[in-house]
């Protein structure tokens, strides 16, 4: 029984924490639809990002800025469009990203 209990608080703890929500949350904003972790898609991938801007303290700050608002140039032509966020979900989403590897 207590391997079973064990395994259970481990699943609860993993399902509930920030890279899993934030993976979550990516998906339910539609940010998958043109971002994947691993490769390029319409926009660049993740880990990409976070390989980018590894070591700037002001990376989550602008990511977060630049996913509400939207922008281009950065990665090339094609803009991404402003999202409908809150300033909250922006910095979840923004730490995640600078988070993959």
């Amino acid at each position: 029984m207590k391997p079973l209990f064990a395994l259970a608080a481990l699943a609860a703890v993993t399902l509930t924490s920030p890279a899993f929500a934030s993976a979550d949350l990516a998906a339910k904003k539609n940010c998958m639809a043109c971002h994947a972790v691993d490769k390029k898609l319409v926009g660049p991938a993740y880990k990409d990002v976070a390989a980018k801007y590894k070591g700037d303290k002001t990376a989550a700050a602008k990511l977060a800025d630049k996913i509400v608002k939207g922008g281009v140039g950065v990665w090339g032509q094609i803009p991404m469009p402003a999202n409908n966020l809150t300033p909250d979900e922006a910095k979840a989403l923004a730490a995640w990203v600078l988070s993959t590897k």
